[in-house]
């Protein structure tokens, strides 16, 4: 089990309620919030993630776009297109996270 994954574990022993009403909360969002397909959501999360810099939502989404079928052709896409907004040191730090969730 991952750090990630030792820490949520954590947080739903200890606060399950609130975990409950954060995942519920999601997912109302994520499936009812609008028309975008599944895919879409997800690079777009991946992309939000590498904006704010969070190395953990980062691989999560990336590890949830995966699974959504993405490919790693369209994540990587997603982060390169944070560049010219967000600067290319961000972009280089995201795409590095990638590379890294992908060569486990």
């Amino acid at each position: 089990m991952d750090s990630i994954q030792k820490n949520l574990k954590y947080f739903t022993d200890k606060h399950g309620d609130i975990y409950e009403a954060y995942r519920s909360y999601g997912k109302a969002i994520d499936e009812d919030g609008g028309p975008l397909e599944e895919k879409t959501r997800r690079l777009i999360k991946v992309a939000v993630s590498a904006t704010i810099q969070n190395e953990y939502s980062l691989t999560t989404h990336i590890k949830k776009a995966l699974k959504a079928g993405c490919s790693i052709e369209e994540i990587e896409h997603a982060l390169l297109l944070i560049a010219p907004t967000v600067g290319f040191p961000a972009m280089m730090k995201a795409l590095m996270t990638l590379r890294e969730e992908i060569n486990q």
